[in-house]
């Protein structure tokens, strides 16, 4: 693992993958629980799949990266997508064609970004992808709050160590919070112009289709969805062959 050092201080732990440098980076964003390692062997299968180099990095708050020194606002997720990522990109693959694929608070990271409409961003891929909060995103994140209430960090110090109780109470007070409950991006939507695959859980405990197909309908690019059976939250961990068939196919035609 290497780091890198970016504004305010902080240090973010990164990790790269082999593939051909004439392709598009494939830059994993992780979960709003999640870190590097979190994503297991998928990133490696499919820039093996596809060639592709990859690039993983733990956000302000996770794994072995900073730690989060501010409150959350309304506008976290922005934060993480304007100021965090494009530091990134430019200090590891500057003026480097990418594709962002996002899981979960990732997705929306990844679609957040792509309002920019970065000439180098070719592609996003979202995994339950949130566009606005839904019912069933309180209810599931209520739940896991009880359980970590109950049980303490636990399964999570062994990704994030001493970042773990901070990071998840940071993820759920924000989404429990009553002046969270209107956050909303569609109004960005309609900016993103490059290509789009939406993937969902047909079983996502946070979310429904209502969210697919939002961002189908208002991104001005063209964009495609897929709701997968027997699948709950974490589709690349769920159903990673199907997954991967679904990503690679839609990297290879964005290679042309």
């Amino acid at each position: 693992m290497n780091y890198l050092n970016i504004s305010e201080g902080r240090k973010i732990r990164y990790a790269l993958v082999d593939g051909d440098k004439n392709k598009p980076y494939l830059i994993f964003l992780h979960e709003g629980l999640g870190c590097i390692e979190m994503w297991k062997n998928f990133p490696r299968e499919l820039c093996a799949q596809t060639g592709c180099p990859g690039l993983l990095y733990d956000r302000t708050g996770y794994g072995k990266s900073s730690p989060e020194r501010e409150q959350r606002t309304n506008n976290y997720l922005h934060d993480y997508a304007f100021k965090e990522l494009p530091e990134i990109i430019e200090a590891l693959i500057p003026k480097t064609p990418y594709i962002l694929i996002g899981h979960s608070d990732g997705a929306s990271i990844a679609l957040i970004n792509g309002s920019e409409r970065d000439r180098f961003c070719k592609g996003i891929v979202t995994e339950a992808a949130h566009v606005f909060v839904e019912a069933e995103a309180i209810t599931g994140i209520q739940i896991a709050d009880k359980a970590f209430n109950k049980n303490g960090p636990r399964g999570l110090q062994k990704y994030h160590g001493e970042n773990s109780h901070q990071m998840f109470k940071a993820w759920s007070e924000t989404w429990l919070s009553d002046w969270f409950r209107d956050w909303n991006i569609e109004s960005l939507l309609h900016k993103i112009s490059c290509p789009v695959l939406a993937l969902q859980g047909a079983l996502d405990q946070y979310g429904t289709k209502k969210q697919l197909d939002a961002i189908t309908s208002q991104v001005s690019g063209p964009a495609k969805m897929h709701m997968i059976p027997d699948c709950g939250h974490t589709p690349h961990l769920e159903r990673p062959q199907f997954v991967l068939n679904l990503m690679g196919e839609f990297v290879r035609e964005i290679q042309g």
